[in-house]
C-alpha cells in the first residue's frame, strides 16, 4: 500500500471515529467564522443597501472602492488589527491578541466588503424598480434601506453564505492575530497549514477534507437559495 493511499486511510479513520482533535478545531473554526460572519451581516448589508439607496458625493467611488475591498489581502488585514490589539496599540488595554476574538474581527474586517458589494448588488437592482413607487409613498431614506433589505432577503442569503465562505477559507489574518495556539485558537487553516510543516498529513488532510464539504455545501446552498428565490419571486 502507498504512503499516499494510507495518509488517506488514516485521515479517514480519523474523521469516522470522530477524533476528538479533530472535532474541538471544527468546532472553534465554525464559532469563529460565526462569529464574524454575523457581526459582517449586521454591518455589511445595511451598509450595502445604504449605498445603493443613498444619494451622496463620491457615491460611485465609495462602490468601486468597495467592490476593490473584496480582494483586501488577508495578511495585511492582519497585521493591521495586531497593530490595533498589540500592547502598544490603541487597543492593547484589552487584552484582545491571541484570542478567538482577535480572530473574529479580523474575519469581521474581511466580509464586510464582501457582504456589503454584493447586497449593494441585489438592493440597487431592486431600488431601480421601485424608487418612484416608495419616493411617492413618503418613505425615508432610512426606511427604503429598511424596507428593500426585508424584500431582498432571501437573495441576500447568497451574501451572507459568501461571507461565510471567505471567513472559513481564510488563514493569514487568523494565523497572525491569533498566533495558531493549540487548543485555544487553533482552527481549520491554520492546523492544516501547521500539521503539513510538521509532516502529520493524515490530521491536515482530515482537516481538509472537512473545510472542502463545508465550503462546498456552502455554495451549493447559496446557488439554491438563488435559484429558489428567483423562481418564487422572479
Amino acid at each position: 500500500m502507498s504512503a499516499f493511499t494510507t495518509t488517506f486511510g488514516e485521515a479517514g479513520a480519523l474523521l469516522v471515529t470522530l477524533d476528538a482533535r479533530v472535532a474541538e478545531i471544527v468546532w472553534l473554526s465554525l464559532q469563529v467564522s460565526g462569529g464574524a460572519v454575523v457581526l459582517g451581516t449586521l454591518i455589511g448589508l445595511p451598509l450595502g443597501a445604504c449605498l445603493a439607496v443613498g444619494r451622496f458625493p463620491g457615491k460611485h467611488a465609495a462602490s468601486v472602492l468597495m467592490n476593490g475591498l473584496m480582494g483586501l489581502p488577508s495578511v495585511v488585514v492582519g497585521v493591521v488589527v495586531y497593530l490595533l490589539l498589540s500592547r502598544s496599540g490603541p487597543f492593547g488595554a484589552a487584552g484582545l491578541l491571541y484570542t478567538p476574538a482577535a480572530m473574529v474581527i479580523a474575519q469581521t474586517v474581511l466580509v464586510v466588503p464582501l457582504m456589503a458589494a454584493i447586497t449593494r448588488q441585489v438592493v440597487e437592482d431592486v431600488w431601480l424598480r421601485y424608487a418612484e413607487e416608495l419616493q411617492v409613498m413618503r418613505f425615508t431614506w432610512w426606511h427604503s434601506v429598511t424596507t428593500l433589505l426585508f424584500d431582498c432577503r432571501h437573495s441576500l442569503l447568497v451574501a451572507v453564505l459568501a461571507g461565510l465562505g471567505r471567513a472559513m477559507s481564510e488563514v493569514g489574518a487568523v494565523m497572525i492575530v491569533g498566533g495558531n495556539i493549540d487548543r485555544a485558537t487553533r482552527v481549520m487553516t491554520t492546523a492544516i497549514a501547521l500539521e503539513t510543516s510538521k509532516g502529520d498529513l493524515a490530521l491536515a488532510i482530515a482537516l481538509g477534507l472537512v473545510l472542502v464539504v463545508i465550503i462546498i455545501a456552502l455554495n451549493a446552498l447559496a446557488f439554491g437559495m438563488r435559484r429558489w428565490a428567483m423562481r418564487r419571486y422572479g
